[in-house]
Formats: structure tokens, C-alpha cells, sequence
């Protein structure tokens, strides 16, 4: 995917989840489980191995081999502290007298199980609920960790819509740059993007990738709805929002365009003041952003206004198109821009 290209460290995080499935539940537990070979009782589960002492002890109390039953816990040296803590298990009065030999006959101690009266024994599911919660954990990690992957790789991801145009080609003419802009550095051409907003798509928020010729990932830029009036369906956006992010920067660079209402309405522009420097919509108009490697001119190509008689004119727009032109500096420290500029 093309987000794991852009996100390395993402992509390693996902492949090693995705290993980790494969390998733990999928061959480690499906295909290729553990085999066990030469195991004792005390391998057994908890069920299988109170049934295989209970067994042992019911042949002791018929035959008395003490020879055969060391010869069945010969594996297991802790069996006769495990068979006292089962006779205190033991709602039958004859199992616990013949557990109580048992654990005599192999320890050698006739009162052998006198020591654990009054402990608690070990409940049979313990260490299988125990298991079976770190399993669940396991997998509410997995779960979140591939929702935020998830979340992180649709956040800005763009995408063809129906309600809106998208189209991007190479740049054939020199940089257009702001007047208030850095001009201490070289531009070269990398990108031209063309977006459209059409009245009715509520949802519009359009992004692009930023490459360089050899296709690597630069950063990121694009343009969404940042306001809008009431709370009519569909919106009235009275403010598009402009954003660039450079991944050589720690910031996201965002300024907020805004129809001449929304502009000119003191307790609006208050509003979104906290979202980016204002620019006012109008036809031609540029608005520029600029990062350490790239700068953003973001051209109003054409807008038109709603015409609802029962909203403030020129307060929300019908339609808009902006064009989104990306610029690489080849040299932040040189001053090879003005040259470059006298060439186009």
C-alpha cells in the first residue's frame, strides 16, 4: 500500500503483526503445534491429570505395588505435594483417604499430608483462564493497533469522488510565488493539482501526494471545508481550509480562505483565527504556503456564490475550484531564485 511506502516505521509495525498472527495462532497452534514426547503427569491438563492420579491411587488402594506407583510418578518429583492439594479437592471420602496413601506411599511420610491442611488449593481452570486473558489482551491490542493504522493511512488519503473533479499534471511554466513569500531559495517545478467543491458534498476533503521525479514521497497538500453557516444540509461553506505538509517539517502549514462574509464578520474570522492565517476567496487570488523543502500556491481558478435569499450575500459558496501548484527548493540557502524567475 501506499502509505507503508510513506510510512516505514508503519509498515514495519504492521508486518511484524501481521508475522505474529500468522506465526503464533496460524502454525504455532494450527498446522504445527507442539508435539510433546517423553512428558509426565504433570504435563497432562489439569482434568486429565486429576483423572490419571485418581486412577493410580484406586490401583494402589487394590494391589499395594509401591513399586508401580513410583514407577508412574517417577517423572514427576512434586506429585505428592499436587496429590495432597487434590484430596483437599475431593468431595468423596474414600478418594481422599486413597490420595492420602498415595502421597504417603511416595513420599515416604505417613502424615506426609498432614502439612497442607487448610491450604487452598490450586483451582483447576487457573492457569487456563490466565491464557485465555492474554490472549483476548493480545488480540485488543492487535485490534487497536490496526485501527490507528487504519485511521492514519485514511486520515488525508485521497481519493476520486463523484461530487468533485481531480486532476494533476506536470507544471510547463515557471513558479508563481507569493510576493510576501522567501525568495532565498532555488524552486523547481515538482507538481500541478486541480480540485473542485460543489455544493452538496459535505464530506469534501481532497489530498495529494507530493513526489519528486524519482517518486519520492516529499509531502503532502490539499484543500477541505473548514466552516460552515448554520446547520442546514447541505452546508453552507462559507471557509476552505488549505493545508501542506512537508515532511522535513515538524509543522502542517494551514491557512483558511474565506468568502468575503466570512472575512469581513469580525466574530467569524475570531473563530477560526486558531485554524491558519485568513486569505480572502476571489477569482485569481493566490495563496501561498511554505514549509523548510516545499512551498504550495493554492489559485482560485473560479468560484461562484450561493444565491439563497434567506442567507447574507457572498456568505457560501455553490461551487469552487482551486488549483494547488507544488514547488521543491533545491537550495534554502542560496539566493538562485531571483535569477530563476527572471528566466520565465
Amino acid at each position: 500500500m501506499d502509505f507503508i511506502r510513506k510510512q516505514p516505521i508503519l509498515g514495519m509495525v504492521l508486518g511484524f503483526l501481521v508475522g505474529l498472527i500468522i506465526g503464533l495462532p496460524i502454525l504455532g497452534w494450527g498446522l504445527w503445534p507442539v508435539q510433546w514426547t517423553n512428558a509426565g503427569p504433570q504435563d497432562l491438563t489439569a482434568s486429565t491429570r486429576r483423572a490419571y492420579i485418581l486412577a493410580v491411587a484406586d490401583s494402589y488402594s487394590s494391589r499395594r505395588d509401591d513399586a508401580r506407583v513410583q514407577e508412574a510418578f517417577a517423572l514427576w518429583p512434586e506429585a505428592p505435594q499436587e496429590i495432597c492439594r487434590l484430596a483437599l479437592t475431593e468431595q468423596d471420602p474414600a478418594d481422599q483417604q486413597r490420595l492420602t496413601f498415595l502421597a504417603a506411599v511416595l513420599s515416604g511420610n505417613p502424615t506426609f499430608c498432614a502439612q497442607f491442611a487448610g491450604q487452598v488449593p490450586t483451582t483447576e481452570g487457573e492457569g487456563r483462564g490466565s491464557t485465555l486473558f492474554i490472549i483476548c489482551l493480545l488480540l485488543i491490542i492487535l485490534l487497536l493497533v490496526l485501527f490507528l493504522l487504519f485511521r492514519i493511512a485514511t486520515r488525508r488519503g485521497g481519493s476520486t469522488r463523484p461530487s468533485y473533479e481531480m486532476h494533476v499534471d506536470k507544471p510547463t511554466e515557471g513558479p508563481m510565488v507569493d510576493e510576501g513569500m522567501d525568495t532565498g531559495a532555488t524552486m523547481v517545478p515538482i507538481a500541478r493539482f486541480t480540485t473542485t467543491y460543489n455544493r452538496g458534498h459535505d464530506t469534501y476533503d481532497d489530498s495529494f501526494s507530493v513526489e519528486n521525479s524519482n517518486g519520492d514521497f516529499l509531502g503532502e497538500c490539499g484543500v477541505g471545508i473548514s466552516e460552515s453557516l448554520g446547520g442546514d444540509s447541505p452546508k453552507n461553506v462559507t471557509a476552505m481550509e488549505v493545508w501542506l505538509f512537508d515532511k522535513n517539517d515538524i509543522r502542517t502549514i494551514t491557512k483558511v480562505m474565506m468568502t468575503q462574509h466570512a472575512y469581513y464578520d469580525e466574530a467569524i474570522t475570531a473563530k477560526l483565527a486558531t485554524k491558519g492565517e485568513p486569505a480572502l476567496l476571489r477569482p485569481g487570488e493566490v495563496v501561498a504556503l511554505e514549509t523548510n523543502s516545499l512551498i504550495i500556491n493554492a489559485r482560485i481558478l473560479d468560484m461562484e456564490y450561493g444565491d439563497n435569499p434567506d442567507m447574507p450575500p457572498d456568505s457560501y459558496l455553490e461551487r469552487i475550484t482551486i488549483e494547488l501548484s507544488a514547488w521543491a527548493k533545491e537550495d534554502a540557502e542560496g539566493g538562485g531564485m531571483a535569477d530563476d524567475m527572471l528566466n520565465y
